[in-house]
């Protein structure tokens, strides 16, 4: 087994649970074995850096200096998130070739009791690992149950790819590593050229208008390429495209149906693990349809009642009604 520092991010604790329990379930026969950094903090996503540069800096470091301290011997960090994944290597980067700016945050840190040493650990996205340390032999190996059938459409998003810092990626606009991993587990890798556009991030919630048309083009691009699931690595651009898939089609009077599913979800199916340990049924856009071509039975998205939202609050997409429509779709 190896050991690496595990931030999980905010996402892994509402949003993106599936995301959490497949990569549980994938890392141990990888023999990858994760140590979450104890009393690690939000990352800020990409609000706080919009305000502040440097207490948004702080705020990420934190992570680093708790990283650092609690690493007993690991120098690796993997965050699953791209997000949280790209602060923390800007973080560790800025600190790294600007000394003062390193030094400021540093200072910040200090009322904390903490500090980081920028360039002591490796900042890494789970997908790199399993990639450029684990390798795809170690992969193909644990494959027992092929996707032969399945067309994916490999969707990275914009965030993991640039700015590649180690180099990592075979390049930063059209990256072949989630199409090698996929094509490892037996699935059918289809040409998905719009792979590292933007999903809209938080757009949805800001401008809809422009979330709704970034989210229509990947859909619909997914669909003319005939693809049964579209594959992400990223939490963000999972709900984006999963959870929002209903007011697009409402919005621009579409009707796709086109599951978004983690990687790590269909790694557990391809090395035997059951759909409910990897968190299938927790989609907005049932995965079942598509995942019986390949004969695996998984469980239906289950309907949840609207919850009771703030003033303040931030809107959410309403829950999918049976057949696949929302409550803004049925008024609409």
């Amino acid at each position: 087994m190896s050991d690496y520092i595990f931030y999980p991010g905010c996402s892994m604790e509402s949003s993106a649970k599936a995301y959490y329990a497949s990569v549980m379930a994938v890392c141990k026969p990888l023999g990858i074995e994760l140590k979450e950094i104890e009393d690690w903090n939000c990352c800020g996503a990409t609000e706080y850096l919009s305000l502040d540069v440097t207490p948004a800096y702080a705020l990420i470091a934190r992570n680093l200096a708790l990283a650092e301290k609690q690493a007993n011997g690991s120098k690796t960090v993997i965050a699953p998130c791209s997000a949280c994944y790209l602060n923390l290597a800007k973080a560790d980067h800025y600190m790294h070739e600007d000394p003062a700016f390193g030094a400021k945050i540093n200072e910040a840190l200090a009322a904390g009791g903490l500090h980081y040493d920028a360039g002591t650990l490796a900042i890494r996205h789970l997908l790199d690992v399993v990639i450029n340390e684990i390798g795809l032999d170690k992969v193909k190996e644990k494959v027992t149950k092929p996707l032969k059938g399945l067309r994916v459409a490999p969707y990275l998003g914009c965030m993991l790819p640039r700015p590649d810092y180690n180099t990592r990626y075979s390049d930063s606009e059209h990256p072949d590593e989630l199409d090698q991993l996929l094509a490892a587990l037996g699935a059918e890798v289809i040409d998905f050229p719009l792979k590292t556009h933007c999903c809209g991030g938080h757009m949805t919630q800001i401008g809809p208008d422009t979330a709704f048309e970034l989210i229509r083009r990947l859909i619909a691009s997914a669909d003319q390429y005939k693809a049964d699931v579209i594959v992400t690595v990223c939490p963000m651009c999972q709900m984006n495209l999963d959870a929002f898939q209903g007011q697009m089609n409402s919005y621009f009077k579409t009707n796709y149906k086109i599951p978004v599913l983690f990687f790590t979800q269909l790694m557990g199916i391809a090395f035997g693990e059951k759909p409910e340990k990897l968190g299938f049924g927790s989609e907005f856009v049932s995965a079942r349809q598509a995942m019986s071509r390949i004969g695996v039975e998984t469980p239906e998205p289950v309907e949840q009642a609207p919850r009771a939202r703030k003033a303040e609050g931030l809107p959410m997409p309403p829950p999918l009604k049976k057949g696949g429509s929302t409550s803004t779709e049925e008024e609409a």
